[in-house]
């Protein structure tokens, strides 16, 4: 076969994947109901995802693990903030203002 018959035969089952997936709840309708402890755990998807596309970031600095990291230490001051205040802007500028001053003060 060619590479383009190729080609269009997986975009084409990746698009019928696609429509498979999402629309069998919409299929399903009221009749497809998810069990509640697993409504209850979807709840925590979105943090779950959040969080896999931040720690990696945090937590790894040339791709190895360095617990003076400036990200690290922001995170951190970010998670201290986040827990003692209820204001949502203040962590990300104290985060930031501490991520500006390691980077750019001591030169981290």
């Amino acid at each position: 076969m060619s590479e383009g018959l190729w080609l269009w035969l997986t975009l084409l089952a990746i698009g019928s994947t696609t429509i498979m997936t999402r629309g069998s709840f919409i299929l399903a309708g009221e009749k497809g109901r998810l069990p509640p402890a697993l409504q209850r755990a979807l709840r925590y998807a979105p943090a779950a995802a959040l969080s896999a596309l931040v720690m990696p970031d945090l937590l790894l600095d040339g791709g190895a693990f360095d617990p003076l990291n400036p990200k690290l230490v922001a995170g951190g001051v970010v998670i201290l903030v986040a827990l003692r205040s209820r204001n949502p802007w203040l962590p990300f500028i104290l985060g930031m203002a501490m991520l500006l001053l390691l980077r750019k003060g001591f030169g981290w």
